[in-house]
């Protein structure tokens, strides 16, 4: 068997100062928005220097895709880490479907959203973000039916995935600036079990999705 590459240590610090950029990044978009977020204050956030922010990202478009790119990894690592300790059976739909809601309106959510919104009037951030995004939806839906032991072959459940995605999307970004976990916590509940309907295909017992969330 061929040996594995051993990396050099200054290909250690290089993966380490990256690490640190894309740390910053998010930290940044967070908590002074995208407009606040420059590679000049990310890269003194991260304690690198301004030569060494532009080796590893010349523009910051490269690096905020970058740092997307990586806040998606780390939003699916922390998904799967807790996943890995929710009980099975009963109980498990709603452990997972509160565990998704927190994850949409959380820091790391609210760091994608940021550039979202730049990348609506800014061409070459929304040429780079389209593609990146399409793949982590794609990602996010396959995790999604991974945790919910979901079957796609059964008619309807593809999009029962996705709309449960949508819907958690939707209500992150209602809670961006006013807590709506009121809300948020009824319309869940409701889902829920519109949702445990439509898995089980048992969707004659399900009450009247459009009765139930109507103010």
């Amino acid at each position: 068997m061929p040996a594995s590459p051993t990396r050099t240590p200054q290909q250690e610090r290089s993966r380490a100062t990256q690490a640190r950029l894309l740390e910053a990044t998010v930290e940044c978009l967070v908590e002074h928005g995208w407009s606040g977020t420059t590679t000049t204050v990310v890269a003194t956030r991260a304690g690198v220097s301004r030569g060494a922010q532009l080796h590893h990202y010349p523009t910051k478009a490269t690096l905020v895709m970058a740092a997307v790119e990586h806040l998606a990894e780390r939003r699916a690592a922390e998904i799967r880490a807790e996943a890995a300790v929710l009980p099975a059976g009963a109980g498990r739909l709603d452990r997972v479907i509160d565990m998704l809601a927190a994850v949409f309106t959380g820091p790391l959510y609210v760091a994608g959203l940021e550039v979202w919104v730049a990348a609506r009037t800014d061409p070459e951030l929304r040429d780079a973000l389209v593609p990146l995004e399409a793949r982590v939806g794609r990602e996010m839906h396959r995790l999604t039916v991974e945790l919910l032991g979901a079957d796609e072959r059964t008619p309807g459940v593809r999009e029962a995935v996705q709309a449960t995605l949508d819907l958690l999307r939707g209500l992150g970004v209602a809670n961006l600036l006013s807590d709506d976990s009121a809300r948020r916590g009824a319309l869940l509940d409701t889902w829920k079990r519109q949702l445990a309907a439509m898995l089980t295909g048992d969707q004659g017992t399900s009450p009247n999705p459009e009765a139930s969330w109507s103010t």
